[in-house]
């Protein structure tokens, strides 16, 4: 079974970086096959995909983030981390970090979720 955890700071100020981390058991992050997502979900709206890294290590952005957002990854410890740059109120979500077989399959894991609010 495998388990994802998302954890990070609750809230960000405006103009920051908010920075979130996802740490998977139950199975490797480098096993082939799959991507590993950061999805959204602003209150009152629907799922946001934000972003991914394979197996392999390389990465995708959504176009409307992607010149906000970077995704990486430690595999000592099977973790991968986004960030993302110059938040706005706007940005206010409950963040999920999922798994999937690839970008724009539904995931097949999810984690939680964890709420980030961006306020002074």
């Amino acid at each position: 079974q495998v388990q994802l955890r998302e954890s990070g700071p609750g809230l960000v100020k405006p103009s920051q970086t908010l920075s979130l981390t996802c740490t998977v058991s139950g199975g490797s992050i480098t096993t082939s096959g799959y991507v590993w997502n950061w999805i959204r979900q602003p209150p009152g709206k629907g799922l946001e995909w934000m972003g991914a890294i394979a197996y392999s290590g390389s990465t995708a952005y959504s176009s409307s983030l992607k010149s906000r957002t970077s995704i990486s990854r430690d595999t000592s410890k099977n973790q991968f981390t986004l960030q993302l740059s110059s938040v706005t109120p706007e940005d206010t979500a409950v963040y999920y970090c999922t798994r999937a077989k690839a970008v724009g399959i539904r995931y097949d894991y999810r984690g939680q979720g964890t709420q980030v609010t961006v306020s002074s």
